[in-house]
């Protein structure tokens, strides 16, 4: 817009209309009582929100989750007891961030992510974007950079939801501050985790290494 503020004014230039100025000043009644019922609405989610203040200032300590209002939606969405999921995988899944289950006679027909967490899902992935954003958290942008490269933007940005989702679930569970080494503390392969030779080749090449000799 800066760039055009010549064409803006030479736009606007000319003579208003008693009819004309009277639509204006009825548009900017309405836009100022829309502003007071969503302030109005907002004191009523926070009157709501009261029992739940020590959670909801936890998630705010989660990059891309600043929000007071944010906090309060992912609260309402998956409560702050997350007891009744057995582990983070079990919450990603009714969020609709894991592939579905597609498999016949051993071939996956389809990986794409399910259709669960029609609210959730979309509030976590414009929370990741917020959080590619943040300096002060390298680990969510370089892992994000990592997988646009091999998988594209969609399917990294999804990958990040989940990861935020991961952490909500431990930051809930165990009632601690947002640790940039907690999502990967929890994520971590087990020492005794064994593969195939073909699987191991497999893996490789989704890394993105070229197989040689």
């Amino acid at each position: 817009m800066l760039s055009k503020v010549d064409d803006i004014a030479l736009a606007i230039d000319g003579v208003i209309t008693q009819e004309q100025a009277d639509k204006l000043q009825i548009i900017e009644q309405h836009f100022d009582s829309l502003n007071l019922c969503k302030a109005n609405l907002e004191q009523v989610i926070y009157k709501l929100a009261k029992p739940y203040e020590h959670e909801i200032a936890l998630l705010q300590t989660i990059p891309g989750i600043n929000s007071k209002l944010t906090a309060i939606r992912i609260i309402a969405e998956i409560s702050n007891d997350v007891s009744s999921f057995p582990t983070s995988k079990h919450l990603c899944s009714c969020a609709g961030l894991t592939p579905t289950n597609n498999e016949s006679a051993g071939k996956k027909k389809s990986v794409r992510i399910s259709k669960a967490g029609c609210y959730i899902k979309p509030l976590l992935v414009q929370c990741g974007l917020a959080a590619l954003k943040s300096k002060d958290n390298p680990e969510i942008s370089n892992r994000y950079k990592n997988l646009k490269m091999r998988r594209g933007h969609k399917k990294a940005i999804i990958a990040i939801a989940r990861m935020l989702m991961t952490v909500i679930y431990h930051i809930l569970q165990d009632k601690v501050c947002y640790d940039k080494e907690l999502y990967s503390h929890y994520n971590q392969l087990p020492v005794s985790k064994e593969i195939t030779v073909k699987q191991a080749i497999a893996l490789a090449k989704r890394q993105g290494y070229k197989l040689v000799g």
